[in-house]
């Protein structure tokens, strides 16, 4: 489960009296395996418009700021749930602007099942060809691949696997005037090869189990990468965060996105989940033509 699926997608056992009473009516993977249930729900036909702004970021009053122009990429996106029990997912995205951008494309298969590898293809309009990258970190030392030039990165994206943990619940706190059960996630050995992350602390929503916050950290204890979520509604049942911001506290880049637009339930044409949608504009073209007008 990451940071994004959970973002994740997101993170033992100690003894009893670190934990409150009251904490320990929920064990601490049931609390996660809840919220990634809800993060799948997302996933379930949705076709949805994302705006990514990257830039330097500064801290000025006590606030983080933009230390420049921005960057922004408006996005268009797709995906849908397959496999047994609907917990692996399909999805596309592509980008509309900036213009010299546009056609950019990335597809990725995520599967539950720990014992296989997600895979991730990207395609540069530029170059007219498709490459395979890798959907999470070889290596401690390796950076996975940014998301179209943003702080969001491959690793985020991925799903599921949460056999590739252990997990402790550390308190139940308020945390912006929620209940949040605060959870650390650790890789186990096997996973810890291919992750940058030596554990992950999440506050996840103790009512609507959705991550509000999460720190990641490297192999010294050290705070590499901080997600927080906002702006959280209720679509067609599901809670969700419209507002995603990571924040990489070793180069001071952040990016955030924001969900423009969102749609539950569409009919989604599998075939534009392939490939083929990379590189075809016309057949791509099409089928997001048959998704915007249900949107509408």
């Amino acid at each position: 489960m990451t940071i994004l699926r959970s973002v994740a997608a997101v993170m033992l056992a100690a003894s009893a009296f670190l934990v409150p009473i009251s904490a320990l009516a929920q064990d601490a993977r049931s609390i996660v395996q809840r919220a990634d249930q809800n993060a799948l729900a997302q996933s379930d036909s949705s076709f949805s418009v994302l705006q990514i702004a990257t830039c330097k970021f500064g801290i000025s009053e006590g606030k983080v700021k933009c230390a420049a122009r921005p960057t922004i990429k408006k996005i268009e996106s797709a995906s849908i749930t397959f496999g047994a029990g609907g917990r692996d997912t399909k999805s596309i995205a592509i980008v509309l602007e900036p213009a010299s951008e546009r056609g950019i494309g990335m597809l990725s298969f995520a599967y539950d099942d720990e014992n296989r590898d997600n895979e991730t293809w990207l395609y540069l309009s530029e170059l007219g060809r498709v490459k395979r990258i890798v959907a999470s970190a070889s290596s401690g030392d390796s950076e996975p691949v940014s998301l179209f030039g943003s702080e969001f990165t491959s690793e985020d994206q991925e799903t599921g696997k949460l056999d590739d943990y252990t997990y402790r619940l550390l308190d139940t706190v308020t945390y912006q005037g929620r209940k949040a059960f605060v959870i650390e996630q650790v890789p186990t050995p096997e996973r810890a090869r291919k992750t940058r992350y030596a554990k992950t602390v999440t506050w996840i929503d103790a009512e609507r189990y959705v991550p509000l916050k999460a720190e990641m950290y490297d192999s010294r204890d050290r705070e590499i990468r901080r997600l927080i979520a906002d702006k959280f509604q209720q679509i067609n049942g599901v809670w969700m965060a419209r507002s995603i911001t990571i924040m990489n506290l070793v180069s001071n880049r952040l990016s955030n996105m924001s969900m423009t637009s969102v749609y539950f339930g569409v009919d989604i044409d599998p075939e534009l989940l392939s490939q083929r949608a990379l590189t075809d504009t016309a057949f791509r073209e099409r089928q997001l033509n048959a998704l915007r007008a249900q949107a509408q």
